[in-house]
């Protein structure tokens, strides 16, 4: 990729003036990757879901998923094989060190899959070789992936996976070229593969600002284009998105009219965005989960009354009705109420004197230190991550336990939670696809190995609640599935291994000028299709 130095994120901003043939966005975070394989932070998807493509996707503004780059796909009767008939004529992108010769085929979705399934793939480790969607979801029951023509794939699985084609729709596992990845392996320049994207979508990376501003340009020669789906169309000649962890100046960015699409501004500020005269605050539903979490490393944290206490402590409602703006439900259910398969389950009961009763019982009468992580961007599940940490740490230090608030910029906070550095963890995730599997499994799930998921950054594993989540995986009867994930909630809050602090749908302020957005309930925000009048 082409890095911008010396270069502010004003200047870039100056490249696409309003009312232009160019689309502002300002963005809460910074990618942490430019390969979505090896990333399952929806920031970073935002970007990366304007490059690449799946074989299917979630349709813009709904929870119907959608072809893409299959044109239609098949699975055989005994719910193990799942053929994909693959779109012909799809041109990859090209950059400095590749020019592509040849569309898009089977051989790209061979590669990009066995990258991922096969330890001794030239590609495997490079980049780090943390795969999260892919070995939270996939790699204990995808047995094989075979090209049957240029434009077949069939994928084999061990054992029926009901949510199989919603997880495809997951932006982790965009399609990546083959024969992109052969050209930097014969130059010894593999590291290059994730920095430097080449996809099928929409928008190509022009020039990227560490923390600072990404610019992608319009690919004109996109798939959507070529078939005539306006929304899947670039509209504009390039798209700048400018990096502000803080909510208030995405905001007066786009009052000031240097964005046409602000992205997660605080909800208390709908009655300035409505006043405005130039900006739409448009609802964004969002199907999301908040929560804390216990490190089991920690040897406090590995007594189940020390995890209870703590979760007695927390006096939920003021801190949901504050962080969330007013906005937000309290709730213990993993799985929010706005998903199917939502378990009627109360937040821990507010009980200081419990607390203590619990630590005392634990060997901890005088309490003890610890370290409380606070998310640093405004996400659905977390709006205001400080202040909901110094919520928590008011109520603990109540019972005797001091917590020292921790936070990082957002994408080395995501990487040192990932490393288990966390001693209690303040995480959540966005619904990529309509099925309560997703986070429950990627938060909270471990292998067959009894390896955490690289989210799993609590390292809690519990029989009972994987082989409940694993069941619930295997079966198509819906009625059964709520079942057996409503019992996966049940092992869940009894064991207490995090505090689930909550979600809200969000808005986005939008410049009258834009037209064409519509906001994603799953997954990222598509900005093809979007232009600017």
């Amino acid at each position: 990729m082409r890095t911008v130095l010396g270069l502010c994120t004003a200047a870039l901003l100056m490249s696409a003036p309003a009312y232009s043939a160019n689309l502002s966005v300002c963005l809460e975070g910074a990618p942490e990757i430019f390969n979505p394989q090896l990333s399952s932070n929806g920031t970073t998807l935002t970007v990366l879901g304007q490059i690449y493509d799946n074989l299917v996707s979630v349709k813009a503004g709904s929870s119907e998923i959608q072809p893409a780059l299959a044109e239609s796909w098949s699975v055989s009767d005994d719910a193990k094989t799942y053929t994909f008939k693959l779109r012909q004529g799809v041109k990859w992108q090209a950059n400095d060190q590749f020019t592509p010769s040849r569309d898009f085929n089977a051989d790209d979705v061979v590669f990009t899959f066995e990258r991922m399934m096969r330890d001794d793939h030239p590609y495997a480790k490079v980049g780090g070789g943390t795969f999260v969607t892919f070995n939270t979801k996939l790699s204990d029951v995808l047995e094989k992936v075979e090209k049957i023509d240029d434009h077949t794939v069939a994928f084999t699985l061990d054992a029926p996976l009901a949510p199989f084609i919603g997880i495809m729709a997951h932006q982790s596992l965009a399609i990546t070229s083959a024969e992109y990845a052969d050209t930097l392996l014969k130059a010894g320049a593999q590291d290059q593969f994730d920095r430097q994207p080449i996809g099928t979508g929409p928008f190509r990376l022009e020039a990227y600002q560490q923390d600072a501003a990404v610019r992608l340009a319009a690919f004109p020669e996109t798939w959507g284009a070529a078939i005539g789906d306006d929304m899947r169309t670039p509209k504009v000649d390039a798209v700048v998105m400018a990096i502000s962890a803080d909510a208030s100046v995405r905001l007066q960015r786009a009052l000031a009219g240097e964005c046409h699409i602000a992205l997660y501004p605080n909800l208390t500020d709908l009655k300035q965005i409505e006043d405005s005269g130039t900006l739409d605050a448009v609802p964004t539903p969002v199907a999301s989960s908040g929560f804390i979490t216990f490190n089991f490393k920690q040897k406090e944290f590995q007594d189940k009354k020390v995890r209870e206490a703590l979760a007695h402590a927390i006096n939920m409602k003021p801190l949901v009705d504050v962080v969330y703006d007013g906005k937000g439900k309290v709730t213990g259910s993993l799985v929010p109420p706005a998903l199917w398969g939502t378990a009627d389950l109360g937040a821990y009961d507010y009980d200081p004197e419990l607390a203590k009763k619990l630590l005392a019982e634990a060997g901890y009468p005088d309490g003890f230190s610890t370290q409380l992580w606070a998310i640093p961007v405004a996400r659905p599940y977390m709006p205001h991550g400080r202040r909901a940490a110094e919520f928590i740490q008011a109520d603990w230090a109540a019972i005797g336990v001091k917590a020292e608030i921790i936070s990082y910029e957002w994408s080395e906070y995501i990487t040192r939670s990932r490393q288990g550095e966390a001693q209690v963890g303040m995480f959540g995730g966005i619904y990529d696809f309509p099925d309560p599997s997703q986070i429950p499994n990627n938060y909270f799930g471990c292998d067959s190995t009894g390896k955490p998921s690289p989210s799993n950054i609590g390292a809690w594993c519990n029989d009972a609640f994987n082989a409940l989540m694993k069941k619930a995986g295997e079966i198509t009867d819906q009625a059964e599935r709520e079942k057996l994930y409503r019992e996966a909630q049940d092992v869940f809050h009894a064991e207490v291994p995090a505090v689930i602090l909550g979600g809200a749908d969000t808005i986005t302020a939008v410049n009258k000028s834009v037209k064409g957005f519509v906001p994603a309930i799953f997954g990222a925000n598509r900005l093809s299709g979007v232009s600017v009048e």
